[in-house]
């Protein structure tokens, strides 16, 4: 091997690789195999490709908040107009604000 090779194998970053392995069964390989093959693409691609992109989704659909139009009428209203703090909130305030001082 030539140092040439040698070298440019050390500046291209190695990232590591994970097996993973599904059974899958003879009609889930076929569907699969049909979809991969429309898209030109082997099973391994087509399924890890898939995977992630429903694991993105799910992640974003998971970190964005969706609220009906009451829902959110209910939280603009509970944040422009909260309510006043009851007698236990105003007790452990009074309290701390006691300690405080100290």
């Amino acid at each position: 091997m030539s140092h040439a090779v040698k070298s440019r194998r050390r500046k291209v970053g190695h990232s590591k690789s994970y097996r993973f392995d599904a059974r899958l069964n003879e009609e889930q390989k076929m569907l699969i195999q049909k979809a991969a093959d429309l898209e030109g693409r082997s099973m391994t691609d087509f399924v890890l490709r898939s995977a992630q992109s429903a694991a993105e989704r799910t992640l974003q659909d998971r970190a964005m908040l969706i609220l009906s139009a009451r829902q959110t009428e209910s939280f603009v209203d509970a944040v422009l107009n909260p309510a006043q703090p009851g007698p236990t909130l105003s007790a452990a305030a009074r309290r701390y604000k006691k300690s405080a001082v100290r």
